[in-house]
């Protein structure tokens, strides 16, 4: 008879481009989640929380024109033919649910949605192929009251999650300007407008002269690559270095700036205008070019959106991996995009959002030390004698019932070393130790793990020394005891 061949253990091992994320990770996008949809919130925008998946179909303007329907996203063919697939990111979904329940909801919707997206790309360092979004959006309005909305949002939320002002820019652009600005180069439709468009979208990464020389002839890269130019000639390329250079003193020069870059092009004039009136109505509610610019340099996204484009940038320094300095760069980006739900509807519906990075913004709050709370782990109440579980039990009832995070050990109790070694793992501010001596006596003691673990690394230090790491309470002021122990390290 033959041998019946053992089948493989599956490695542990996660996904190319996925991570596992633990407890203070989790934790910490929580907590920053929920203060950013306090703000959202406050502004009138309501939760919406869509499918993980779409159709395909559904996703079909993110996808590439190729011939295998799951390039760049992950997608399967349903048992009725139909292909789906894991959601690309939360704008394509809010245009499904706008077309879909339309005449259900309110007319402008506001509404805000954050979760997990997948993209099936190369992943690489910092870059994975599921990530959190975080967007806020308000569909069936043209005003551009709810693009200044928006980024006054943005800038609230930034400041609410520990990011104050001076650290952070919201930059505003539109994309009527720059077709205007296409315009009046005389540059249609087609290859070379697209190679336009490609070439101003690297202005933050080679500047002006860089530009210029990839609008006309080519130029050198750093690696000394040639780079062919679209091959404009000066004076048609002009309009252009005007348009991504027309960032003046304060917002009133840079319109005008701007209005001399589009000349008489009417879609050009119209989209100065509406940086005017963004401008105006952030203004009017206290929002200065401390916290909101308009700044012609933001070309990124231009391509996709149809008027307003904006973007947060932090502006504080932090070190690269050699350790050189440079700004942190963009965590929000956004604009209006009015012919999305016309894919479903036929009929062109206006709506604005944002996007923040979460990950991002995360990288950026544990860069300068702002999370808003230290990863601490429950209160363990330790167990001497596995004969009186259920008097532990009570304990920890009680202290959960005051609101105290707490769990009795569950291990072999026979070593109490390993239930401190336990506690220390699960980072626990305190131990609570009852033996037979302490159940007879109606006490309890409670371990300061937090001052056991100062004073370890330096049993001299002044602030520490006076303090008792151990002490014996009543086993009826065990609630309070802990509470106290625990709320000298909060704040």
């Amino acid at each position: 008879m033959a041998k019946v061949k053992k089948q493989p253990r599956p490695k542990a091992v996660t996904p190319k481009g996925f991570r596992d994320y633990f407890g203070a990770e989790v934790e910490d996008r929580r907590h920053m989640l929920d203060q950013i949809a306090g703000v959202y919130h406050r502004y009138g925008f309501d939760a919406l929380e869509s499918s993980g998946v779409e159709t395909v179909e559904a996703l079909g303007k993110f996808l590439p024109d190729v011939d295998r329907p799951n390039d760049g996203v992950f997608a399967w063919q349903d048992e009725d033919d139909t292909w789906m697939a894991l959601r690309y990111d939360l704008t394509a979904p809010l245009a499904r649910v706008y077309a879909q329940h339309r005449n259900d909801l309110p007319t402008p919707y506001r509404r805000y949605a954050m979760g997990p997206v997948w993209r099936n790309e190369k992943p690489g360092p910092g870059r994975y192929r599921q990530f959190y979004q975080c967007d806020a959006d308000t569909v069936g309005t043209a005003s551009m009251a709810a693009d200044a909305e928006i980024c006054a949002m943005l800038s609230d939320a930034l400041e609410v999650v520990g990011i104050p002002r001076g650290d952070y820019v919201v930059r505003i652009n539109n994309r009527k300007v720059l077709n205007g600005v296409l315009e009046v180069m005389g540059v249609a439709e087609g290859e070379t407008r697209d190679a336009v468009l490609r070439t101003i979208d690297k202005f933050d990464k080679v500047g002006e002269a860089g530009v210029r020389e990839l609008l006309g002839k080519g130029r050198l890269d750093a690696s000394g690559a040639y780079i062919d130019g679209v091959g404009l000639k000066d004076a048609q390329a002009e309009p252009v270095l005007r348009f991504l250079t027309s960032k003046g003193a304060d917002n009133a020069e840079t319109l005008d700036n701007l209005m001399g870059a589009v000349g008489d092009s009417e879609i050009g004039q119209a989209g100065v205008d509406e940086l005017r009136q963004i401008a105006d109505l952030l203004a009017a509610q206290g929002y200065g070019p401390d916290r909101i610019v308009i700044d012609p340099s933001v070309v990124r996204g231009l391509g996709y959106y149809t008027g307003p484009v904006f973007e947060a940038e932090l502006t504080f320094e932090i070190l690269d991996d050699k350790g050189r300095p440079r700004q942190f760069g963009s965590v929000a980006g956004g604009g209006r995009y009015d012919d999305l739900v016309a894919r479903f509807t036929g009929q062109a519906v206006p709506a604005v959002g944002v996007s923040i990075g979460v990950d991002r913004l995360l990288a950026a709050l544990r860069e300068k030390g702002r999370l808003a709370h230290e990863a601490r782990g429950p209160v363990v109440v330790t167990v001497m004698d596995r004969d009186r579980m259920a008097e532990y039990q009570a304990m920890v009832g009680e202290l959960r019932a005051a609101g105290i995070r707490a769990e009795v050990y569950l291990g072999n109790p026979k070593n109490f070393g390993n239930q401190m070694k336990y506690a220390d793992k699960r980072q626990s501010p305190v131990a609570v130790i009852a033996g037979s001596d302490e159940f007879d006596a109606g006490k309890v003691q409670l371990k300061d793990l937090i001052l056991g673990a100062k004073l370890a690394e330096d049993a001299t230090l002044e602030e520490w020394k006076d303090r008792p790491s151990q002490i014996e309470v009543s086993r009826e002021n065990l609630v309070a005891e802990v509470r106290k122990m625990v709320a000298q390290y909060d704040g």
